[in-house]
């Protein structure tokens, strides 16, 4: 849970845009990460993703195409952080 505001980031329209399963499981790490406080980076999505690296690097793109995660300034492009975005710029 975002500790600051009290609400939680995931939202179910994910479960409807016909991503596949990978993406969506992406989507909520990322969303567990940001709720816990934790940076969405490569880096730390590699700790918990139980599938291939590029399966992760295919299912950001596709959530970055879709405009469901913006590239956050980061120190390195070897490891991009990111951010969720607000469901209402979603290209559903």
């Amino acid at each position: 849970m975002n500790l600051e505001s009290n609400t939680r980031t995931m939202d179910q329209r994910i479960f409807g845009m016909g991503l596949p399963v990978e993406t969506v499981s992406l989507y909520l790490l990322c969303c567990g990460l940001s709720d816990s406080g934790a940076a969405i980076s490569k880096t730390h999505l590699l700790g918990i993703w139980n599938s291939s690296e590029d399966e992760l690097i295919r299912g950001l793109e596709t959530l970055e195409d879709r405009n469901i995660l913006a590239r956050a300034v980061s120190d390195t492009e070897a490891d991009p952080a990111y951010q969720l975005t607000d469901p209402k710029q979603w290209q559903v």
